[in-house]
């Protein structure tokens, strides 16, 4: 079942986006994450969409969306490979107006998060250097017709 978080469901989500980012974007100081981790709280709870993917009573997973860029978009390690990713993201574009361009910004070493992308039909429309952190990052974009 996918729905809109709840406040209950902070801490779960946040283990989760702290796990995922550590992996996918290992090459950033752990440090970082842990900085910004009470913003990110807030942000998905109150100025974000964050919906999560639950089973049996448990999260597995989350999208996190906000003016149309996918901000957050993580799956329990052990869950994925499941299509749980593939469906919170089709939930929110299901939801989508018609002609409406929804983005993601990758780092280009989170290789997996690109193959993710592409396979869901986002095209790379741009790549540019992210100078907070001097890495490239891919601008992926996907437009419902």
């Amino acid at each position: 079942m996918i729905r809109k978080i709840k406040e209950d469901d902070l801490t779960k989500v946040m283990t989760i986006w702290v796990k995922g980012n550590f992996k996918a974007n290992s090459f950033i100081e752990k440090d970082y994450w842990l900085e910004i981790y009470n913003q990110v709280k807030v942000d998905f709870l109150e100025n974000f969409k964050t919906y999560v993917y639950v089973e049996n009573d448990e999260i597995l997973g989350f999208i996190s969306i906000h003016d149309n860029e996918i901000k957050a978009i993580y799956v329990k390690e052990e869950n994925r490979g499941h299509e749980i990713g593939t469906k919170l993201l089709n939930f929110y574009r299901n939801n989508l107006e018609e002609n409406t361009e929804i983005y993601i910004k990758i780092f280009e070493k989170n290789m997996n998060g690109i193959i993710f992308f592409s396979k869901l039909q986002f095209k790379n429309s741009k790549i540019q250097l992210n100078e907070q952190f001097n890495e490239k990052e891919y601008i992926m974009t996907w437009k419902k017709e």
